[in-house]
Formats: C-alpha cells, sequence, structure tokens
C-alpha cells in the first residue's frame, strides 16, 4: 500500500474505517481495528491518523472565472458596483491580457483551492474579439502545470454575446479546436429575445459538433422579462441533449410569479439541466436598485432541489470587478453563504448542502468514479470536523486535501486561549 487512512468518518457509516490507498485509488475500506489490513500494507505505507474526523471526497468547483480572478488587484474600481461598470472594467482590462500573466493568476486560484481542498474546477473563459483566444491559451497552460493535482474542465464563454460581437462564433469554434472543453453561453446578452433564442441554437449547434456539454450563464438579472431560462430548457428536451446542459445564476427565475416559476422549473426538471447558484455575487449585485425589501438576488434554490432539480454552487468570483473584495476559493465558506441566503437551517438540508459540492457537482460534470469507495480515485479531504454541520460552522481545517493518492495540502489551525 501507498497510504493508509486509520480511524476515519464517512458521513455513510455509524463506525470509523480504515482507507487503504495502492497506485493512486482507493483500494479497500475496512472497519476500524478489523484487523484484515494485510501484513504487507505497512510496509512503508504512509499512515495518516485522521482521529475519527470526517473524510469526505474532494471540492468541486463547477463555476469559476480564473482568466478574470484577482484582477481587482491590478484595475481602477468599480465605483458604481454595477454588473454594467464592472463588464467595463474588464473590457479595458481584457484588452491587455497575456496568456502568461493569465496563467500565473489562474495558477494562484488552483492552489488557494488546493488548499481548501478543492481539486477539480469548471472554469470559464471568455472567447471574444477583444480578447479573441488570449486567456483560453492562459489557462491551457494553467491545466498543464497543474495537471498532476488537479482535473479543470475550460468553458468557452461568449460574455460579449455571439450575435451582438460579430466574430465570436468563430472564434469559439477555434476554442473547442484548440482544448476547451464546454460551450459556453450568455444569451441574455444580446439586443433581442430573438436574438437570445439564435445565440442558443448557435451553442446548441456547435455543442452537437464537437460532442461537448453546454454550461451557460442565463438571465443573471432582475429583470422578470428575462425568458432565457424556458427556451434552454425547451431547446434542450428538443434535442435530446437531457443531462448535459447546466444553466448558472437564473437570477431572473426568483423575480417570476409564481405560476411562471413553477412552469420553468417543472420544464428545467424535465429536461434535467443542472443549475448552478453563485450566491456570493449575486448578492453583491442583484437587488442595488431595489427599494426595502430587496431581493435577495439569487435563484429558486430551495424550489428547484425540491422539485428534483441537480442544484450546485461555485465561487463564481475571486477578486475580480464584479466581485473585487473578496473570494478565497473555499467552497465551505460559499456553502455557509449559500445556507444564508437560501435559508438552509434543517439537519437534512445541511446534508443537501454538503452534496452540492461533491457529488451534485460531479454528476453536473460527468465526472466517473468520484467519491470515497473501493476502485475510485482517491481524491479525499480529511477536515476537522465529525459532522458535515461542524464543517461549515467552523469552516474546517482541511487537515489533508489527498489528490489521486498523494498527499497535496495540510492545514492545521492551533488556537490558544489565555483568561487566567
Amino acid at each position: 500500500m501507498d497510504m493508509i487512512i486509520k480511524n476515519a468518518r464517512l458521513r455513510d457509516k455509524k463506525y470509523n474505517v480504515t482507507i487503504l490507498v495502492n497506485n493512486g485509488h482507493i483500494e479497500k475500506i475496512l472497519p476500524a481495528g478489523s484487523g484484515d489490513i494485510p501484513a504487507e500494507a505497512d510496509g512503508g505505507a504512509q499512515v495518516i491518523d485522521a482521529g475519527g474526523k470526517l473524510a469526505a471526497p474532494s471540492f468541486i468547483d463547477p463555476h469559476l472565472h480564473m482568466d478574470k480572478a484577482l484582477i481587482s488587484e491590478e484595475v481602477r474600481a468599480n465605483k458604481s458596483g454595477t454588473l454594467n461598470e464592472a463588464i467595463e472594467i474588464i473590457w479595458e482590462k481584457k484588452k491587455e491580457y497575456d496568456p502568461d500573466e493569465v496563467a500565473r493568476r489562474a495558477g494562484r486560484v488552483i492552489e488557494m483551492g488546493i488548499l481548501g481542498g478543492v481539486t477539480k474546477f469548471r472554469t470559464h473563459v471568455d472567447i471574444d474579439t477583444i480578447v479573441e483566444l488570449k486567456g483560453l491559451e492562459g489557462l491551457l497552460e494553467t491545466r498543464k502545470r497543474y495537471s498532476h493535482t488537479a482535473d479543470i474542465q475550460i468553458t468557452a464563454f461568449p460574455q460579449e454575446g455571439i450575435l451582438k460581437d460579430p466574430g465570436t462564433l468563430k472564434l469559439m469554434k477555434k476554442a473547442m479546436k484548440k482544448g476547451a472543453d464546454v460551450v459556453g453561453g450568455m444569451p441574455y446578452n444580446e439586443l433581442t429575445p430573438e436574438d437570445s433564442r439564435k445565440h442558443i441554437d448557435l451553442c446548441f449547434e456547435l455543442a452537437r459538433n464537437f460532442d461537448a456539454d453546454i454550461d451557460m450563464h442565463v438571465d443573471e438579472t432582475d429583470d422578470p422579462g428575462a425568458r432565457t431560462l424556458e427556451y434552454l430548457a425547451a431547446k434542450t428536451i428538443k434535442e435530446k441533449y437531457h443531462g448535459r446542459v447546466t444553466a448558472g445564476h437564473t437570477c431572473a427565475l426568483a423575480a417570476y410569479d409564481e405560476s411562471y416559476a413553477g412552469k420553468v422549473i417543472k420544464l428545467v426538471r424535465e429536461a434535467r439541466v443542472n443549475m448552478i447558484t453563485n450566491p456570493a455575487t449575486n448578492l453583491m449585485l442583484q437587488g442595488r436598485s431595489d427599494r426595502e425589501p430587496r431581493r435577495r438576488g439569487i435563484t429558486r434554490v430551495k424550489e428547484l432541489i425540491e422539485a428534483g432539480v441537480n442544484v450546485a454552487y461555485g465561487q463564481d468570483c475571486l477578486k475580480d470587478t464584479f466581485y473585487p473584495t473578496w473570494g478565497r476559493e473555499d467552497l465551505l465558506e460559499v456553502g455557509m453563504i449559500t445556507a444564508h441566503a437560501a435559508q438552509f437551517t434543517l439537519p437534512r438540508e445541511i446534508e443537501t448542502l454538503f452534496d452540492m459540492p461533491t457529488f451534485n457537482s460531479a454528476a453536473l460534470m460527468r465526472l466517473e468514479n468520484y467519491g470515497i469507495s473501493e476502485g475510485n480515485p482517491a481524491d479525499i479531504n480529511i477536515l476537522d470536523a465529525e459532522t458535515v454541520q461542524e464543517a461549515f460552522r467552523n469552516l474546517a481545517d482541511r487537515l489533508y486535501v489527498i489528490s489521486r493518492g498523494r498527499v497535496a495540502a495540510t492545514t492545521r489551525t492551533e488556537k490558544k486561549l489565555y483568561i487566567n
């Protein structure tokens, strides 16, 4: 054996376990103290005593913008705090993009994530006539540099529109040929509803050509007149692309009246469209024009889950013009924000909250062999907590971050109290 993890607690077990790791995979899971560990396992194996702490699968961030991350350190301030001004500042920065500089910033984000137990990422990268493929080139280099530890899916993201920014569709085709994995979209950012629908049609056509999944920013607005989610779900059904489409943000869903919202949620469930909420960014950006009471800015998380829709959450933005001050690429922190914004308090809701950056995100990204099971890759976090509720409440240290059977990071915070 390469590694023996002793006295680990699993969510689905009432007893502690020993996890045997060999050649980067989980070879066996035994009840702790069972005495069934092969004698040869101790020969040279790295032994980790989890001490009864929670062992969980590696965290997954399914919605992130690595190409823009950390640029608030370098650009002018977003004085209005609005989405529109954030995009304007991004325009200025994108004109200066250098692939090596993008790769360096993205690398810092990957390392933050690994320290936080995130070893699997889906990142959007802007593809448009301003930046062309410079951001993609930077992220392809980042993926190569961290390939020994992290899995990174790249989404070709037309933030400036497709019809509104002629030439973008050709660039997206080049991006997919060059190594992007997923076809992105932002249909609401077109001039008319007809163009928004055409945007979606073009993305499906591109995805078909490359046998790629689709992941769109959908209706990231307070406007209850934004209706691209309904069309996206209907298109998914017509194209028989069930389970291969993801809609991020969908803030307008929360602004719809109850009748129309219910209709759209049923359509989303039928299409098996995955949904991602990004509460940190959307709590900051949405509802700014509201008088009290203000809208919460995020989609209908509870209603979607109750309807049987697969829902995940992501960091989204990290010290960029949209979210300039905050962000640590810590999914326990994002989960805590989600719990408050979506009002998760019940024990079963907290368990669901923990599924969102683990199994729900794995399903969304169609990752195979994910989870702490025999035969799967040994991608494991040992958290300084015994329950998922405790992990969220204390933003528990990731005592050991194990990727592919090797320790990639450790954290142990020491606190001392002097009151006498």
